[in-house]
């Protein structure tokens, strides 16, 4: 299974530099709103677990908030030792917005 997976990625890659996309389906849950289902915990690394099983490089960086003020991550994955293609994709991402330096707001209580 992981050798289609990664031949999926390879045939793709072939066209492109950079695969972007979402680290969650969903934005961010709070802090231990679902500390019990551990099932909803799971699905949560949906996008990312790919990358893993693929043996390809990727990171995650923040690129915005809900309309509840909860973070969201862009995903960005590149070919297998490709690590200096993936961090300036990054790192431009970042030049061009300001999301990195933003924090959400904490809500205690």
């Amino acid at each position: 299974m992981r050798r289609l997976i990664r031949q999926d990625f390879d045939r793709v890659f072939e066209e492109v530099d950079l695969i972007v996309g979402p680290v969650t389906p969903t934005p961010a849950f709070k802090i231990g709103e679902r500390i019990d289902d551990p099932l909803a915990m799971y699905l949560f690394d949906l996008y990312t677990v790919s990358t893993n099983l693929a043996g390809i490089a990727g990171i995650s960086i923040p690129c915005g908030f809900s309309s509840a003020g909860l973070p969201i991550g862009l995903h960005l994955q590149s070919p297998p030792f490709q690590e200096e293609r993936l961090l300036r994709g990054a790192a431009m991402f970042q030049q061009a917005t300001d999301w990195h330096t933003k924090e959400p707001p904490l809500n205690e209580g």
